[in-house]
């Protein structure tokens, strides 16, 4: 930032007579000096954060997408490569891929003309299409998938450069995997084209390890490339030792795995695993049939079933540190496996939660979790990660695509951290505490903001034209409240809302360099506050003629890196990304008073 608002610049200059005459300093500091100083990262808000990587990987949070693929609702959307690129260099260090059989060339060239057609369409017509070919298409076919669709996102070359490993590119053509997300009408991608968008970008941003989440639903055949083209494209990058028969191999040190990407896969024991092709499970076929009588139509029931759930050791091998395992409950033996890692809803985690917060928190300590939205959210909303942080859940997996509340707090959260946030004391492995409600020291906040002035304050309308309005500020405190952390109930059911306690005031008149007077907000006596795990989120709003919030931009802090003092708030606008130029000069009072009976 090269310049200020004449508002933030008159209030600069009184804060520069104010500080030097309560300076302490040996002489006097110019106001050039002054605002050379303001303009560095000396004056932000949000504090640095350093974080001790020696601990295992069971004691950090950590930065997590959900069906990363997509770019739309989770119904008719559109997989593609760019949504891996987007949340990979915004710091996203675990990225989840569905991936299914793909289709053989015939089926997909006269897919693609189709397609092709389709995006000269009006946006309106094309979502129309959309829809209608979603209502078609559920529920056919022999995998419970639609037929391939359209390969817009791919880049214009041949084929075979994305349907072949390397050494066999041009020798022969075959059919490689495909994602997307099945019982649904969206639209697929090559897992090929997935991979190499995920080498190029995974570490672009950070060095800190990177996780990929697979949902199989390919037959072995199809696995065995994925297999080839995950250790064709990601060669030194992945984890280079395979302990399938050390279950007890315990979770290496976050530092240990710099520029590491870690393939979490289902976990199947080795003597468990089919690897049958498909030429084999014909030749068994046919003599089970001639031995026993067996039908071709049950057969073939067997087969698809069988490759369905089977994981084949080359792929499930991959999974060294993250082994996908199925919950039962925390007495089932795979609990015990230093290694694996259960996925869960939401709506699950809330049921164990108030069945048994305890249990959960002790497992969180010591081993890794994944919580995902529920299946009913089909326009890509999220469930709220502060209450699946402050149960220990790792892996809090949120649709990116969705600018809301939840996204707001994960970038809060993981902000100049690299993806990978160490956590409370009381929350990693070598604590004694057993449940959340005694896991971290709390506090009761008294928090005052003074809003002084704002700059380039502009409301973009849907016509992406830049538009003056009167700037109103909202301030929204995010906390733990007493009946979650004592009873086990999760307010609102795990859905993400505005914050608890809010505040909001408004610039008198329609600018985009407000000056708001010194208006203050606070919040007095808020107590059982754990300032690792709360957030404070300030909104600047428009409102429409029906009288709606609209937001314009936006910031989010986790309470702890809220620095006090003379402070300048750097705003992100809807799309999530930090303007080079908005921004708000405030002065932050902040009062953490901690005592053991404050619960």
């Amino acid at each position: 930032m090269t310049s200020f608002s004449e508002p933030i610049l008159r209030h600069l200059k009184a804060i520069h007579e104010e500080l030097g005459e309560t300076s302490a300093s040996s002489g006097p500091v110019s106001f050039d000096k002054f605002l050379g100083d303001v303009t560095s990262t000396a004056y932000d808000a949000m504090a640095p954060l350093v974080c001790d990587e020696s601990y295992p990987l069971s004691n950090y949070f950590i930065s997590s997408s959900h069906n990363t693929y997509l770019s739309g609702n989770q119904l008719y959307g559109r997989a593609s490569t760019d949504a891996y690129k987007n949340v990979l260099t915004r710091g996203c260090r675990c990225v989840e891929i569905d991936v299914w059989d793909g289709e053989d060339d015939s089926s997909s060239s006269s897919a693609s003309s189709d397609d092709e057609q389709a995006e000269g369409d009006h946006k309106e017509g094309r979502f129309k299409k959309l829809r209608g070919r979603f209502k078609r298409e559920l529920g056919l076919g022999a995998k419970g998938k639609p037929k391939v669709e359209s390969r817009a996102d791919s880049p214009p070359t041949d084929a075979s450069e994305y349907k072949m490993p390397t050494p066999w590119r041009s020798q022969f053509r075959r059919t490689e995997p495909v994602v997307l997300h099945g019982h649904t009408a969206t639209r697929e991608v090559p897992f090929r084209q997935v991979c190499e968008t995920i080498g190029r970008h995974a570490f672009q941003t950070t060095d800190l390890p990177l996780i990929v989440s697979l949902e199989i639903h390919t037959c072995p055949e199809q696995q065995k490339i994925m297999v080839e083209i995950m250790k064709d494209l990601w060669k030194d990058c992945l984890v280079d030792r395979s302990p399938s028969d050390e279950l007890n191999t315990p979770l290496p040190s976050l530092l240990s795995l710099r520029r590491k990407i870690l393939i979490k896969v289902k976990y199947s024991p080795p003597q468990a695993t089919s690897v049958r092709t498909k030429h084999d499970a014909r030749v068994e076929s046919a003599a089970q049939q001639a031995s026993a009588g067996v039908s071709s139509d049950e057969e073939t029931q067997l087969e698809t079933k069988q490759k369905m759930s089977s994981i084949i050791d080359a792929l499930s091998s991959m999974g060294v540190y993250t082994r996908a395992c199925h919950f039962k409950n925390f007495d089932q033996p795979e609990a015990t496996i230093p290694t694996h890692v259960f996925a869960l809803s939401e709506k699950r985690l809330r049921e164990i939660h108030e069945h048994d917060p305890s249990a959960l928190f002790r497992h969180n300590k010591h081993f890794l979790m994944r919580a995902y939205p529920k299946g009913l959210r089909v326009s890509s909303s999220n469930l709220d990660p502060a209450v699946f942080w402050r149960q220990g859940v790792q892996i809090v997996a949120l649709n990116w695509q969705s600018k809301d509340e939840a996204n707001q707090l994960n970038e809060a959260m993981f902000a100049g951290s690299g993806g990978w946030v160490l956590k409370p004391e009381g929350y990693r492995a070598e604590s004694r505490s057993t449940a959340q409600s005694a896991a971290a020291k709390r506090a009761t906040l008294d928090l005052k903001i003074e809003f002084l002035a704002g700059q380039n304050l502009y409301f973009v309308n849907d016509g992406n034209e830049q538009k003056r309005f009167r700037p109103r500020v909202k301030c929204e405190l995010h906390v733990e409240r007493s009946e979650e952390r004592q009873r086990g109930k999760i307010p609102e059911g795990g859905k993400t809302k505005e914050g608890e306690l809010k505040r909001k005031i408004e610039s008198e008149k329609a600018t985009a360099d407000p000056d708001f007077g010194r208006q203050v907000v606070e919040f007095y006596d808020v107590k059982g506050v754990v300032p690792e795990l709360s957030f404070v989120r300030v909104k600047v709003i428009s409102e429409d003629t029906f009288g709606r919030d609209k937001l314009a931009f936006w910031a989010c802090f986790r309470l702890d890196r809220l620095q006090e003092g003379y402070r300048l708030m750097r705003l992100h606008d809807v799309s999530g990304e930090l303007s080079p130029d908005a921004v708000l000069l405030v002065r932050v009072r902040k009062d953490l008073s901690f005592d053991d009976k404050v619960q």
